[in-house]
C-alpha cells in the first residue's frame, strides 16, 4: 500500500497532466502537506501512515479546527500569530480536502464556509464559475457575448490581471499552437493552463464569425463589439469588428451574465489570485 505522500505526489502530477494552473496546483500541494503534517505530529499517528487513513474524518476535524485558530499557521499575521484564519482560506482547505478525497474515491467531505463578499475566490470556485460561463448561456443572453466574458474571466484568473489590463490586447499576443501555450504582456509572456486556451478558442470562432464582413481589414482587436451599436448623431456605427470593446462594456457583461448564474454580483477581480 503506497504511503500518503507518495499519494499526494501521484495526485498532484494528475492535476499537471490535467493541465490546471500552476496556482491551483501549489494550492493543493500546500493544504494537503499541512494535512499530512499535522497528522504526523499528532501522538499515536504512525509513520508510514496510508492516505486512506490519512483521510479518515477525526484527523480532518482536527486538522481543519487547528488551521482555524492558526495553530498551522507558519507566518504571523496583522493581527498575531494567533489570529484566526480567513473563511476564504478554511474554504480553500476544505475544498482540497475534498477533492482529494473524492479522486481518492472515498466518501468523507468537510462542510464549505460560504464564500464572503469581497474575498477573492478559492481557484476551484474560480475554474467552476468561468466552466459554467462557457457552457451555459442565461435566457436572453448573446452567445457571442456570454463567450467572450467566459474567455476574459479566464484570462483574469490565469494571468492575475485586471480587465483594464487585457482590455487592449491583440490577437496577436495570443500564443496557442506552442507546446506551452501563452500570452504576450508587456512585462513578459505568461502560461496558459488548458481551459482558458479551450475557451479563449471558443471566443475566437464567435469572433472570426463576428469580423467575417471586413473581408481581410481585421485590425486584430481581441475584444470587439459582439453586435452592431445604434447610430449616434446621424453618423453610421461600424461593423462590430472595426473597434475595441470598451472597458465598462467588458465589465458590464460580465456583472450581468455572472448575476443570473449565481444570484449575486461578482466582480472579475474576484477570480485573481488573492
Amino acid at each position: 500500500m503506497k504511503g500518503a505522500q507518495e499519494t499526494i505526489d501521484d495526485y498532484l502530477d494528475e492535476l499537471a497532466d490535467r493541465g490546471y494552473a500552476a496556482g491551483t496546483r501549489r494550492l493543493r500541494e500546500r493544504y494537503l502537506t499541512e494535512y499530512l503534517q499535522h497528522a504526523l505530529a499528532t501522538e499515536g499517528t504512525p509513520l508510514d501512515l496510508s492516505a486512506e487513513q490519512l483521510m479518515e474524518p477525526d484527523r480532518a476535524h482536527a486538522w481543519y479546527n487547528d488551521a482555524q485558530a492558526g495553530l498551522t499557521r507558519q507566518r504571523n499575521t496583522l493581527h498575531g500569530p494567533q489570529a484566526d484564519a480567513a473563511q476564504a482560506t478554511q474554504r480553500s482547505r476544505a475544498i482540497t480536502y475534498n477533492l482529494f478525497a473524492a479522486w481518492l474515491g472515498l466518501p468523507h467531505r468537510l462542510e464549505l464556509p460560504p464564500v464572503t463578499t469581497g474575498e477573492h475566490l478559492d481557484p476551484e470556485d474560480a475554474r467552476t464559475i468561468i466552466h459554467n460561463l462557457s457552457v451555459r448561456r442565461p435566457n436572453g443572453a448573446n452567445a457571442a457575448t456570454t463567450i467572450r466574458t467566459a474567455a476574459l474571466a479566464a484570462l483574469v484568473a490565469a494571468t492575475g490581471r485586471t480587465v483594464s489590463d487585457l482590455a487592449q490586447l491583440d490577437t496577436a499576443d495570443l500564443q496557442l499552437d506552442r507546446p506551452q501555450p501563452r500570452l504576450l504582456l508587456e512585462d513578459g509572456p505568461q502560461p496558459l493552463d488548458e481551459q482558458t486556451v479551450q475557451i479563449v478558442r471558443r471566443w475566437l470562432r464567435q469572433r472570426a464569425g463576428i469580423t467575417e464582413p471586413l473581408k481581410g481589414s481585421d485590425p486584430g482587436y481581441l475584444w470587439i463589439p459582439t453586435k452592431q451599436g445604434r447610430p449616434r448623431a446621424g453618423r453610421e456605427t461600424p461593423p462590430p469588428g472595426a473597434r475595441r470593446a470598451a472597458v465598462r462594456t467588458l465589465h458590464h457583461a460580465h456583472r450581468r451574465l455572472v448575476y443570473s448564474l449565481l444570484g449575486r454580483p461578482l466582480r472579475p477581480g474576484a477570480l485573481r489570485p488573492a
